[in-house]
């Protein structure tokens, strides 16, 4: 059938209606296309299909400078221009809004800010990962095609930290050369960069048990001279592995970056945001939602190592900082000791299990894409907060959550900044300010 891509989804997908007004999802379209599709899937309330011939190109097309934009996973957005990024992403938050959380299209003018960026389309990610690959009977690198059981060989991300443009491909040579006269076992590899602190991380994830350290240690030192090679050992069934340990092969054993005022260390299982330089808007929208007093105690659920606790602990008296994942909490004491702060709880657990005792006057809440328990809505509500800057990485959790704090009654949301950390894909971050209702 012939369709004119109206939107974009959260998703890699455009949006399309049919003449009687079904809804389409096209593989392969992005909004303003004219195209012809084959439909693959044909459901009562919606269809699924895939672009057979491009009959229109939209004029908001842009050439992307990688060749496997639309066969990667990377980077689905990869060829549409930055502007129309930028207005899907934010239109897909108000929308989003509007469907789930039940906000008035007035309410939601009311709500949501101009999205907020860097100037760094491409180049801007500090970490990469890579996944083990057998082609034409020799092992090697590549990463996840937008089918998730394809396998892509690249040699260069334009997506990855520009200041280190032969990384990938040392990693990959490296690598390769040693899989290919021995067994690695290797799951996955990270790549960790930084333009600011010059750190260049190469992680290793493997079972427990026997490894030829030196060996891989000395090829990948030869190859990159990097700042740190660590090994990353886990157990466990496939879907639920768990890290059971992680020992230096070379050089530091642990990756450092430089964010807002702050340096931070990271050991390789703990989350870190991709992208510096747009954290650090994440940042100073908490800051300004909150505007923590010297005389004041803050919450930070869901902390990781440190990212909003270590600016809360500077302006505050005091910080409860809580997260559930060992890495992380053994991160966030280390960071607090290089930054010579000791005003802060480090409290490891559950956020709902052990929300802290503490009366808070400011919190912030980031918590994973689930977003929150019902209970920890309930728990936020209970405290004497006067103000939740609450950081969701995922439009749909966060457009419930809200509908949840509306319906309890004690924080009404202020405004909804979109924040876009991932260039080129869907995915975008948004920092809420709620307020207590007086």
């Amino acid at each position: 059938m012939k369709l004119t891509i109206q939107a974009m989804t959260y998703g890699p997908d455009g949006l399309a209606r049919t003449d009687e007004g079904k809804a389409v999802f096209v593989s392969g379209g992005l909004v303003g296309d004219v195209v012809e599709a084959r439909v693959v899937d044909d459901g009562p309330s919606f269809s699924r299909a895939v672009v057979e011939e491009l009959l229109e190109p939209s004029p908001s097309r842009a050439t992307p400078p990688c060749p496997f934009v639309g066969v990667c996973g990377g980077c689905p957005w990869g060829g549409l221009s930055r502007e129309a990024q930028l207005a899907a992403k934010e239109e897909n938050l108000r929308s989003t809004l509007e469907r789930i959380g039940k906000f008035s299209t007035e309410e939601v003018d009311g709500l949501v800010r101009p999205i907020r960026h860097t100037k760094d389309a491409w180049g801007y990610r500090n970490k990469v990962e890579l996944a083990p690959m057998v082609a034409g009977g020799k092992f090697s690198l590549g990463m996840h095609g937008r089918d998730p059981e394809q396998m892509v060989r690249v040699d260069a991300c334009p997506l990855f930290e520009k200041k280190f443009p032969r990384a990938l491909k040392g990693v990959i040579g490296a690598l390769g050369y040693l899989g290919n006269s021995r067994d690695l076992e290797l799951e996955r590899v990270g790549i960790r960069a930084s333009r600011r602190t010059g750190a260049l991380e190469v992680a290793l994830w493997t079972p427990t048990g026997a490894f030829p350290r030196q060996q891989v240690s000395r090829v990948l030192g030869d190859s990159l001279k990097p700042s740190s090679v660590v090994r990353v050992m886990s157990k466990g069934e496939r879907r639920a592995r768990k890290v059971a340990g992680v020992e230096a092969l070379l050089g530091e054993g642990s990756w450092t970056e430089k964010i807002g005022d702050e340096e931070m260390r990271l050991s390789a299982p703990s989350f870190f945001q991709v992208n510096t330089k747009a954290a650090e808007i994440l940042i100073d929208l908490v800051m300004e939602a909150l505007d923590p007093r010297e005389d004041e105690v803050a919450v930070d659920l869901y902390c990781g190592a440190g990212t909003f606790t270590l600016p809360l602990a500077r302006r505050s008296e005091y910080v409860a900082a809580v997260e559930a994942y060992g890495p992380a909490v053994r991160d966030l004491r280390r960071n607090l000791e290089i930054a010579r702060l000791d005003n802060v709880d480090v409290i490891g657990g559950d956020a709902v299990r052990e929300f802290p005792d503490e009366d808070a006057d400011v919190l912030v809440v980031d918590p994973p894409r689930a977003g929150l328990a019902a209970e920890s809505i309930d728990l936020i509500a209970s405290t004497s907060a006067r103000d939740v800057a609450y950081v969701s990485c995922d439009p749909a959790t966060l457009a419930r959550d809200l509908r949840r704090f509306c319906d309890e009654g004690t924080f009404r949301p202020v405004s909804a900044t979109p924040v876009d950390l991932f260039p080129q894909t869907f995915h975008c971050e948004t920092v809420v300010h709620l307020s207590r209702i007086h």
